[in-house]
């Protein structure tokens, strides 16, 4: 008895999980395919079906027919006339981990009890549609709808250039149905969002939202102005066909047969698919596309493996929603869902002023994000976003963060728009336009203000200036801004090569919390403090008499380095100095050409613009620089302190142009990417420059070579369209060394 009422209660603890999951998975399908919104993220949705179906597997009877895990997309909508497809559009099944995968392989391989090819694709984050001809002739063109009846969207498809209305060639059968993804371009979706903010409209979350609100408008009401926008915007669509519907006896016995077949019909077909022969080779494509998601034109959230055999469709089967055949391999989310608790302003090594999102932590695309630049005032106000949103988070490729926009359907009265300050939060000095038109606001005082005076010593350190370890964003902070009552060490970056562990024993910085920026408190309610360049002294060293604080392994790093940072190359040090716009480039360029920081700070504006890599801009820069006395006090101490602001041994603009001629990679272009062992990625280019050659950033068709270790991400992609010969670490090493010759054979 006890155990029938445990079960009972079970059962209805059960029901009204489920129930309450039917209910929420239901509004969220109206929202996203009803009115193009995402009201929580595509990670969120997946968990709350994985639930609902592990639930109907422990309670079989808690299943319905209309249960969300049983039916197709969202409701057939009424905005448009329905269209019934010749054949129903099913869903797909997803896993979400290369295990899963190879289990749900491995059943399909039982099942087929034959061996399986395997064709995999890319998953286009787009809007599902389905394209009806008859007779070669485009018939109808339907959303997906609930799998069963769609919107006839006819009339906007004809917009869409790349979509024949008439398929090429002969022969077509009298009926069939296509289906597709119709996306906007990752470029030409961000432009349509600037338009949209330009003008003062909603933006868009995402490109699949953007596709559906763009092809799912009506042209009636509208007046001649927004029709031709409407078309424009339309036209900037793009569609990819992967599969067909109703079609009786195809005359090929593969679907990527079927691919060659679109694409001589005229159809656009993706060129990102390949046929496997192995679970493994399956899984490899899976994991070369998850690390290079960015290198494709269109956004992706998985990829597509399907039974490559026409015949094993049948065999295989389907269930009432998803193939049997065929399964959807989902990445960790670019995009999520996230709390936006405050909108703070940072201050940089330039003094502009710019906004940062801070966020409830969330996992993005691998990794865990707090927070994301907001840019400018007016990008906030564009983006339409209050302190206390949820807001759409996006992270593209391997690199930034971004807050798409608002989810303005869950806002609840109690968020409060942001307001930019007048002041620097860290030195109170007026913010302004440093010119006529800029947006961006900055702080004027540059020579004393903090958060500038911090920012420049943290580049002064920076791999791409003097690359000084133990001199990185803490230890910047610690010099710059110690939080107790006395002066810190560098009120500008003039004393850096002065100091000592004197100067460095006494410093201590409050503990600040990552993500509010907050002090964080001991137990009695004091501010927890750490002093990063001392520490207590040792058991032998109390009892070799020493009693006192003794400088840290941090401190006695610091000294070292910046010792060893004095005869650093001049080019090195020119960066350092932070004058506007001259990076390792034109700071390369003004080095070996002048030989000194002399020579350079009495060089005419038009003698620095000679000079090949520098022009007219970057000589104003320098010259501006030149003539604040505060810089001017930083030579001159750093030259006192024993910096070398030379190169010895110059050889002068001609002498090196001719060495350059002569070394072993004269008149060739290498791209460095990646990991290269026994190069750091400055070394690596140093490397090409010494032996010659150009050490080029971008891969093109002028590249000759492309040396490539861990990590070299979409720059090896490029590389491998174009054809461009690609070489390891150990080739890269020969090559610098000995030319190109040494590599054949």
């Amino acid at each position: 008895m006890v155990a029938e009422t445990n079960t009972s209660a079970e059962l209805d603890a059960a029901h009204a999980e489920a129930d309450a999951l039917t209910t929420r998975i239901l509004e969220l399908r109206d929202a996203y395919y009803g009115r193009n919104e995402s009201l929580v993220s595509d990670e969120e949705y997946d968990a709350m079906m994985r639930r609902l179906e592990a639930i109907e597997r422990a309670f079989p009877e808690l299943q319905g027919q209309d249960s969300p895990t049983q039916t197709v997309g969202g409701r057939a909508q009424t905005l448009f006339d329905p269209v019934e497809h010749a054949e129903r559009m099913l869903s797909l099944d997803n896993v979400f981990s290369i295990t899963e995968f190879e289990a749900w392989a491995a059943r399909v391989q039982r099942d087929a009890a034959r061996d399986v090819q395997w064709l995999c694709e890319l998953k286009i984050d787009g809007l599902a549609i389905n394209l009806r001809y008859e007779h070669g002739r485009l018939a109808t063109a339907a959303t997906r709808g609930d799998g069963v009846t769609g919107e006839d969207v006819t009339e906007n498809i004809a917009f869409i250039d790349s979509i024949p209305k008439r398929l090429a060639g002969e022969g077509h059968p009298p009926l069939v149905e296509v289906r597709g993804e119709v996306f906007f371009p990752v470029e030409a979706f961000h432009r349509l969002n600037a338009a949209q903010a330009e003008a003062g409209e909603r933006v868009f979350a995402n490109p699949r939202n953007a596709a559906s609100g763009s092809l799912r408008q009506k042209a009636e009401g509208k007046s001649p102005a927004q029709l031709e926008l409407m078309r424009a915007r339309i036209s900037e669509l793009r569609m990819l066909v992967h599969g067909v519907g109703a079609w009786a006896n195809p005359p090929v016995a593969a679907q990527s047969q079927v691919y060659d077949l679109l694409a001589a019909w005229g159809l656009p077909t993706s060129s990102h698919f390949k046929v496997v022969p192995s679970i493994e080779a399956a899984a490899e494509f899976i994991e070369y596309f998850g690390e290079h998601r960015d290198s494709v034109e269109h956004e992706i959230d998985g990829v597509v493996v399907k039974v490559d055999e026409l015949a094993l469709h049948d065999e295989l089967g389907a269930t009432s929603r998803a193939p049997r055949w065929a399964t959807a391999f989902k990445y960790p989310p670019e995009q999520v869902n996230t709390k936006l608790l405050d909108i703070v302003v940072s201050v940089g090594r330039t003094g502009r002023a710019t906004p940062f999102a801070v966020m409830k932590p969330v996992r993005v695309a691998g990794s865990v994000v707090r927070q994301a630049t907001l840019h400018n005032q007016d990008v906030v106000k564009s983006k339409g976003v209050l302190i206390g949103d949820t807001v759409v988070l996006r992270k593209a490729g391997d690199v930034i963060p971004e807050v798409l926009g608002p989810v303005v359907e869950l806002r609840d009265g109690s968020e409060r728009a942001f307001v930019m300050p007048e002041r620097c939060p860290e030195c109170g000095t007026p913010l302004r336009p440093m010119r006529e038109g800029d947006i961006d606001l900055r702080c004027p005082n540059a020579r004393s203000c903090p958060a500038q005076v911090r920012g420049r010593v943290e580049h002064i350190g920076s791999r791409g200036a003097l690359d000084i370890e133990a001199l990185g964003e803490v230890s910047a902070a610690a010099l710059t801004q110690p939080d107790v009552p006395q002066p810190p060490p560098l009120v500008t970056e003039a004393a850096l090569f002065e100091l000592t562990v004197d100067d460095l024993l006494p410093i201590e910085v409050v503990v600040r919390d990552a993500e509010t920026g907050l002090p964080k408190l001991d137990a009695d309610g004091s501010a927890k403090r750490r002093t990063p360049f001392r520490r207590n002294p040792t058991a032998a060293e109390k009892r070799d008499g020493l009693t006192g604080p003794q400088p840290s392994s941090a401190a006695l790093t610091l000294l070292s380095e910046l010792e060893k940072a004095k005869t650093k190359p001049l080019w090195r040090l020119l960066v350092s100095l932070n004058i506007r716009n001259v990076g390792p480039v034109a700071a390369r360029a003004l080095a070996d050409h002048f030989g000194s920081l002399d020579a350079i700070r009495a060089a005419s504006p038009e003698e620095l613009a000679g000079v090949e890599g520098v022009g007219g801009i970057i000589a104003e820069s320098v010259r501006q620089w030149f003539e604040l006395d505060w810089h001017v006090e930083i030579i001159e101490r750093w030259s006192k302190a024993g910096v070398r602001f030379s190169t010895p041994g110059h050889l002068g603009p001609e002498a090196a142009a001719e060495a350059a001629a002569s070394g072993v990679l004269a008149g060739l272009t290498v791209v460095a990417t990646g990991s290269l062992e026994g190069f750091t990625r400055e070394g690596a280019q140093e490397a090409i420059i010494a032996a010659g050659g150009k050490a080029a950033s971008s891969v093109s068709k002028k590249t000759d070579f492309v040396a490539a270790g861990p990590g070299a991400g979409s720059k090896l992609t490029k590389a491998e369209q174009l054809g461009v010969r690609i070489i390891d670490a150990a080739q890269f090493a020969v090559l610098v060394r000995e030319g190109p010759a040494a590599l054949e054979g």
